[in-house]
């Protein structure tokens, strides 16, 4: 097994960048991503979006920690709306839906567990 190392995530180069699946309005948020899948249903990676409202898609469990930039999150259900900022993790059970608010563009560092 390889050893993954992402240098300088603040500034990181990010390979692809394309509109959100699931906007909820203008302005659409664009993502932008530089990620390794391994063979055991991990994968990893930098991630950043620019402000917009959209839908959460992925089904995976996820970690993780937000280098920087501003945003909410509110799981469907009623659960309670999450405020979130650089510096800040959280780990998402698997299914855990709803809608991110990205109010400054945020970048974090994920582990997605499918």
């Amino acid at each position: 097994m390889s050893i993954t190392q992402f240098k300088n995530t603040a500034t990181l180069q990010l390979d692809e960048s394309n509109p959100v699946a699931v906007p909820l309005g203008e302005p659409v948020a664009i993502a932008s991503t530089t990620s390794v899948e391994r063979d055991d249903g991990v994968e990893t990676g930098v991630w950043a979006c620019t402000p917009g409202r959209w839908r959460r898609q992925i089904t995976a469990q996820e970690f993780c920690h937000f280098i920087s930039g501003r945003c909410t999150f509110t799981p469907d259900g009623g659960g309670e709306t999450l405020h979130i900022q650089g510096g800040d993790a959280l780990m998402l059970p698997a299914n855990t839906l709803g809608v991110w608010d990205i109010q400054e563009t945020v970048r974090k560092t994920y582990v997605l567990i499918f």
